[in-house]
């Protein structure tokens, strides 16, 4: 079983379960409302206190994540959070930091919620997908229209109150052929150091396919899993050249750590799952975000505490599931060690001997993976040496106007 007490985990608190005021085409999330037919999807008062309370005791590490998502969870409104700031305040140990984390589309901010935001030290996640024309491609209201000019007074709000952010971006067939385009305006617009891109990967419902196909078509919005390694490609060698401590990209934060040997930042590339949960607004604990589902659902916080949930049988066969269901071809795979086999959400497709349970994105991390290898080999060498940021960025400058970043090593 695992142990909490040589392992920490973490959990994505829903207090609106699947409710957003966006329609956003691609968004898998909007669906789980059919999970809790009738319910009003709003944490009450009193499950606030029990999660905060059994969270702030079961963790066992000093710095402690309440995190906030969605559906929006703005659209609890202020009054929600300010209680758990509170509760947290009384639940927690001396010992105790807490950081607050709240993923928004920012529609509904304004003023008073980046005051407390910047009172409290929020890092908020902005939710926006590039310029205006790919941004609005997907990210829709109800009423399917575009979302931008909205996203973007909330983050002038942001600004203006200097809370912390960072932009998770997603990457889909309206961005996906642009990706500087994306990067610079994230970079240079928005203002961002922080950057998560999360590919869109959803899979046509079988009432779309023919009766004799496997499910392994995906949606027309779905990014394609070749553009999404050259899309990472081109946001690397730009970022490699210019932007090595300055930017902040998730993958690549990632990708270092597994070539120094350290726990992956981004637990897609984990060698296994199972320390990040998701908890929906009436008390069910499910093994993951990406798997609200009742299969994965391993009980109630109100019925068994948390601790014991994360710790059961259950939990621990998913997380071992990732590594132990990998199939030959990845098992050979010269770049696993970065990879892992990626989020087990996206193993639907067969390898090219046919086995199942391979990566729908493997040929674009295949691609990503080996064209960093060398250039994350070295940085991995100089960090491991004492050595930083400004002597990676020398060395990487080294050629003038290389190519790529890998050009400055040779071929």
């Amino acid at each position: 079983m695992l142990s909490i007490s040589e392992n920490s985990y973490h959990v994505l608190a829903k207090p609106t379960g699947s409710m957003c005021n966006l329609g956003c085409q691609y968004c898998f999330f909007l669906e789980k409302e059919h999970l809790y037919p009738g319910s009003q999807f709003r944490m009450p008062d009193d499950l606030l206190e029990t999660y905060l309370r059994q969270l702030l005791e079961s963790q066992k590490t000093p710095e402690v994540v309440v995190g906030w998502q969605g559906g929006e969870p703005t659209l609890m409104g202020l009054e929600f959070f300010q209680r758990s700031v509170a509760l947290v305040e009384k639940f927690k140990k001396p010992s105790q930091h807490v950081t607050y984390t709240l993923q928004t589309n920012a529609t509904l901010l304004d003023d008073d919620w980046c005051r407390f935001f910047s009172q409290h030290n929020f890092l908020i996640g902005l939710s926006v997908d590039g310029p205006q024309n790919m941004h609005d491609a997907y990210r829709v209201d109800k009423h399917g229209r575009g979302t931008f000019a909205r996203v973007l007074r909330g983050w002038q709000f942001l600004q203006k109150h200097q809370v912390d952010f960072n932009v998770l971006c997603t990457i889909h067939a309206g961005n996906e052929n642009n990706p500087l385009e994306v990067y610079r305006f994230l970079r240079d617009d928005l203002k961002a150091e922080y950057i998560q891109f999360i590919p869109i990967v959803e899979q046509k419902e079988r009432d779309e396919l023919p009766r004799t196909q496997d499910r392994t078509d995906v949606t027309d919005f779905s990014v394609r899993s070749k553009q999404f390694g050259r899309f990472l490609i081109a946001i690397f060698d730009e970022w490699a050249r210019h932007d090595v401590g300055k930017m902040f990209v998730q993958h690549f934060d990632a990708a270092l750590a597994n070539w120094l040997g350290m726990p992956p930042v981004l637990c897609i590339f984990s060698k296994d799952c199972g320390h990040a949960l998701a908890l929906e607004h009436n008390g069910d604990l499910y093994s993951c975000d990406h798997f609200v589902e009742p299969d994965h659902r391993l009980g109630n916080i109100r019925e068994t505490p948390m601790v014991e949930l994360v710790g059961s049988e259950n939990q621990r066969l998913f997380g071992q599931f990732k590594s132990e269901s990998l199939p030959q071809y990845c098992r050979k795979c010269a770049v696993r060690f970065a990879c892992h086999g990626g989020c087990p959400k996206n193993r639907f497709i067969k390898t090219p001997a046919g086995q199942p349970g391979l990566n729908y994105l493997c040929a674009g991390y295949r691609t990503f993976f080996s064209h960093i290898n060398r250039t994350m080999g070295l940085m991995a060498d100089l960090l491991r040496k004492g050595r930083y940021a400004d002597e990676v960025m020398s060395i990487l400058a080294m050629e003038e106007k290389p190519k790529s970043a890998l050009d400055a090593f040779g071929s």
